[in-house]
């Protein structure tokens, strides 16, 4: 069977309204309405979105918003935040907002209100943040701990990493921060390089602490240490802390479990950065400002569990892209920060946006027949502009980009600041107005030069404006992206929840790593990688 989206009136409508408004040109839908700027924009919680450079008029997000409500947004949204087990395919709640609610909230999971465990764990990891800090625990020699190294894999890595980038500005300067993720061993190499294994800290986040490439790099740490002291099993307590649910693995390695810190089957592993994996984070920023983050979370999660749909900041964001990846078939998204500090954002956003959405089956098990997910991609600005951005302007791909800009700069340097946000400014006009044929030629350009000098314009974008780049801002942008995420898949009718497609490879991995170590037994795999791992096992030879 196939989805029945497509059937729904609220859609057909849309596809009707697509084919009346999908000619119009930006330059028009602007000079038809001096007032566009100001009426396609709303602002909540210190982000200003401007998403007038879209696509769309005053009708297309009434009737995005009927789509919305059709699927049943409004209560999807509660079914989440008050502990419903809406990840069905694996029967667990989604609670990833209860990890940033106040003290005295209470949000229930099985009759139990799990907001007390959340700050025990935080109050746990302040407590060993100030330790730490502080100098009062030392390493097995007595050395300050002047090292911490995250070792992680997807939402283990690419949350804390992401936010220690992003933070940097206040973070402490007398710790310094690696974190390690391949299995590939040149990342544990070059991670620890030039480290002092007396004076280094490995936070293993493993939520089974079974995880292939996290273990394998957690071993690999565990023997660097003990070779660099010349020490005995007992210089691991001093060395090692980790982020896991399983105590006896965690004790079988050598960590002492009082300094293991939990989180629960409701937190997926890439909406866990505000957990416990955020132990790095705090470290880097101190826990005052670690709770700072999670307010800003939470600001979020209340402006969207309470701000109308037609003025609720993830659910428009969420919504266009519905409209862009459906109607006009468009395929990826720009995320394009103008910060340094945000150089690790996209690739953050990649896997919350295409693990949540990249599924091609309903909750009901039926095949999709439209598209889900568009791919994520994106760098800093104005690197991009030297790079990609040619693409975006006079390719054959229409790439809708949400352009992230600050009016404040952290290291405010000369006039920086103020060129870099007239390109985040001129790069969003350019987009939408383009340059005519007649433009081109008034400025003298040639006849046999003019077409490759038109832009077409038209290119859809968003401007998020925001005061200053602060903890409680960066986790009011995680969490605006999350739930946008979570829009589209109530739309898409998906589970954003799960992710079965990372398992299958991960599977053969394992069969195959004794056959690269051995030339015995019979290769069952198809021509191609028996063919490959011959190929490997003699070149490795």
């Amino acid at each position: 069977m196939t989805a029945s989206l497509t059937t729904e009136p609220a859609w057909k409508k849309l596809a009707a309204h697509h084919n009346q408004i999908k000619d119009r040109h930006l330059r028009d839908l602007f000079a038809a309405d001096p007032g566009r700027g100001e009426a396609l924009s709303v602002e909540a919680e210190g982000i200003f979105l401007d998403y007038s450079k879209n696509r769309i008029d005053s009708e297309t997000l009434s009737l995005l918003v009927e789509l919305a409500e059709t699927a049943g947004l409004k209560d999807r949204i509660e079914a989440m935040m008050t502990g419903q087990k809406i990840n069905t395919t694996e029967q667990r709640a989604v609670l990833h907002t209860a990890l940033r609610a106040p003290r005295d909230a209470k949000i229930e999971f099985d009759g139990q209100n799990v907001v007390p465990e959340v700050h025990a764990v935080l109050d746990k990891m302040t407590r060993f943040s100030d330790r730490l800090t502080s100098g009062e625990w030392t390493g097995h020699t007595g050395k300050r701990i002047r090292n911490i190294v995250n070792v992680g894999i997807g939402g283990s890595d690419l949350g804390p990493v992401m936010a220690y980038e992003a933070l940097r500005h206040y973070s402490n300067r007398d710790l310094t921060f690696r974190f390690v993720s391949n299995v590939d061993g040149t990342d544990f190499a070059e991670a620890t390089r030039d480290l002092d294994p007396a004076e280094t800290l490995f936070i293993i986040a493993s939520k089974t602490f079974t995880t292939q490439e996290t273990m394998t790099n957690a071993r690999t740490a565990r023997a660097w240490l003990l070779e660099g002291l010349g020490a005995d099993d007992s210089a691991v307590a001093k060395h090692f802390v980790a982020l896991s649910t399983n105590a006896e693995e965690v004790a079988a390695f050598g960590i002492d479990t009082d300094n293991m810190f939990g989180f629960w089957d409701w937190v997926g592993g890439r909406y866990s950065m505000d957990s416990a994996i955020g132990l790095s984070t705090m470290l880097a920023i101190s826990p005052e400002r670690f709770r700072e983050m999670l307010a800003g979370f939470h600001a979020m999660d209340v402006h969207f569990r309470s701000a109308p749909l037609a003025r609720n900041l993830p659910v428009i964001m969420g919504l266009l892209n519905v409209w862009y990846v459906n109607f006009f078939g468009s395929q990826t998204v720009a995320v394009l920060p103008y910060d340094q500090y945000l150089k690790r954002f996209p690739a953050y956003l990649q896997q919350l946006t295409m693990e949540s959405n990249g599924k091609s089956v309903t909750l009901a098990g039926d095949r999709v027949n439209y598209d889900t997910s568009p791919i994520f991609w994106g760098e800093p600005g104005t690197n991009g502009q030297h790079s990609f951005y040619q693409l975006i302007h006079q390719g054959t791909h229409l790439i809708p980009c949400d352009f992230i800009a600050f009016a404040k700069s952290l290291n405010p340097i000369g006039d920086h600041h103020d060129k870099l946000n007239a390109n985040v400014f001129a790069q969003g006009e350019a987009l939408a107005m383009g340059k005519t044929r007649q433009q081109v030629l008034d400025e003298g350009t040639s006849e046999a030069l003019a077409p490759h000098r038109v832009f077409e314009g038209n290119r859809p974008s968003n401007t998020l404006l925001i005061e200053e780049l602060t903890p409680a801002v960066l986790g009011k942008l995680v969490a605006l992206y999350e739930h946008s995420v979570f829009t589209q898949g109530v739309i898409w009718q998906i589970n954003p929840f799960d992710q079965w497609g990372v398992e299958l490879g991960k599977v053969l991995a394992k069969r195959i790593v004794p056959e690269l170590q051995s030339d015995d037994g019979e290769l069952q795999h198809d021509s191609s990688t028996n063919g490959l791992i011959r190929r490997y096992r003699s070149l490795k030879a």
